[in-house]
């Protein structure tokens, strides 16, 4: 059940009657409706795998409860480590094992072995690699003593499972989210028209901008032996716009959506096109994500602390880690490396903080180099997109060789349903949109909040993708 089809259009109003009208006695009735249509939207994926999504959650549930009360160190490891292996191990299976058999395969094969391994043919249950992130990270700082164990069954499992964050995040944290579920809810008009605004620029996002690109990002990297450099170069623009449309979208709509039930998540994108250098992207781009790897990975290998070697050291390790999460490909890791590339110069000089407040620009020289370092980060950011994209690193290179060597800049006609001028020209307008509304959540909140929504609306209906590409990326991971 996508956020974009219509079975989810007819599903949100039911489960926001009943919420509201029917079981609004108190928070217990409300966690009961959240809970049943969550187990009910991850069902409609693949039934089968509501059982690993309750018996992770029930496992989180227990060893914490077992963490907290364990009267020696040795219970306390022996509780914790079992989740954090269980959990990993779940994830590594279903997520991990072909790739790492394919790969000692490969190995076994380039030493004049040969190797036959057995792979698994299994369906990647979908949103393994966010519920599962969002049981450790519980389970983790129950260890470390930050947050008390919840005794209440199904405030946690809503904690874990809660339908609108779910299959693609936000990865929520448990000293945000569970104080939300454990109390009631009492409905806000203005939170609620805020959640559609929210809901309709995602939707924009995902059907307009997102769709549209993925109609020739795909034709471009699906033949870009036989493209030129021009069009090489707008598909990786167009795969930019693509992920951060769909991802970005995705999260627009959850956030939306848990506002209409008076429940408010962790937002996870921040425009991070305007970003003037890497770390501040990173500081933009599934912040969620990267505030988990920054708090329980990269602060626990020591940080930004100690030698040189070992700031060098963590800082690719994070990098690394966050491509392989990712997905079991070469490319994702070798997309985190060449991110870690890009920001290793920032830390080590120890500019990768700066740049924290919102762009304002002036009528200045300052204001010039404001804009070129935004989009030098964009062009940089373009080039890792486009090992993200690929099928393999090999492909990857050739497609930044054929770019370069190519030399030809004419307008390549692609065949499909739209021109290359009139979406570069919806992309500028979307660019010029977020750009006006950066200090905002979303645009079409606040002063004419009723016209932009309209125009939003018609837009989806004018320009939007509805059979090409509906499926959001970052389901797969």
């Amino acid at each position: 059940m996508f956020f974009n089809s219509i079975a989810f259009a007819v599903f949100l109003p039911i489960v926001f009657l009943l919420y509201w009208f029917v079981f609004n006695k108190n928070k217990s009735t409300q966690n009961f409706v959240l809970i049943i249509a969550s187990y009910y939207f991850y069902s409609c994926w693949d039934w089968r795998f509501l059982f690993l999504l309750v018996f992770s959650t029930f496992l989180d549930y227990y060893t914490g409860i077992q963490i907290e009360k364990g009267k020696s160190e040795k219970s306390r490891k022996f509780w914790f480590w079992l989740s954090i292996i269980v959990n990993l191990g779940f994830l590594g299976i279903f997520k991990y094992y072909n790739f790492f058999a394919s790969s000692f395969a490969d190995l076994l094969s380039t030493a004049g072995f040969k190797a036959s391994p057995i792979l698994l043919n299994v369906i990647l249950p979908v949103g393994i690699s966010f519920y599962t992130f969002h049981g450790l990270s519980y389970v983790i700082d129950i260890y470390y003593k930050r947050i008390k164990a919840e005794y209440n069954f199904v405030d946690y499992s809503l904690f874990v499972s809660y339908f609108p964050l779910l299959v693609a995040g936000p990865i929520e944290r448990a000293t945000h989210l569970l104080p939300q579920v454990k109390v009631k809810r009492e409905f806000n008009f203005q939170t609620a028209k805020d959640g559609v605004c929210q809901i309709i620029w995602g939707l924009v996002k995902k059907v307009v901008i997102a769709d549209t690109c993925a109609t020739y990002a795909n034709a471009i990297f699906d033949n870009y032996p036989t493209m030129n450099s021009f069009s090489l170069i707008m598909g990786a623009v167009y795969f930019a716009f693509q992920i951060y449309g769909d991802f970005s979208g995705y999260s627009d709509i959850a956030l939306g959506v848990s506002k209409l039930f008076g429940i408010d998540l962790l937002r996870n994108f921040n425009y991070p096109y305007f970003s003037r250098d890497i770390a501040e992207f990173w500081r933009r781009w599934h912040i969620s994500l990267s505030s988990w790897f920054r708090d329980y990975l990269y602060i626990p290998l020591g940080g930004s602390k100690g030698g040189l070697w070992m700031k060098i050291r963590n800082t690719f390790i994070i990098f690394i880690v966050s491509g392989f999460w990712h997905g079991a490909n070469w490319t994702y890791i070798a997309w985190g490396f060449i991110n870690a590339v890009y920001f290793l110069p920032l830390l080590l000089a120890k500019s990768n903080r700066n740049n924290i407040e919102t762009i304002v620009l002036k009528r200045d020289f300052d204001s010039v180099k404001v804009i070129l370092s935004i989009l030098s980060t964009f062009i940089i950011t373009c080039i890792a997109w486009v090992f993200f994209r690929a099928r393999t690193i090999s492909d990857a290179l050739l497609y930044l060789k054929r770019l370069v060597v190519n030399q030809d800049f004419s307008f390549q006609y692609l065949d499909n349903e739209r021109y290359n001028y009139e979406l570069i020209l919806l992309i500028g307008l979307f660019v010029a949109v977020e750009w006006n509304s950066r200090s905002k959540i979303e645009p079409l909140s606040g002063k004419n909040s009723t016209l932009k929504i309209a125009l939003a609306i018609t837009a989806i209906l004018a320009f939007g993708t509805f059979s090409d590409y509906k499926e959001f990326i970052y389901f797969q991971f």
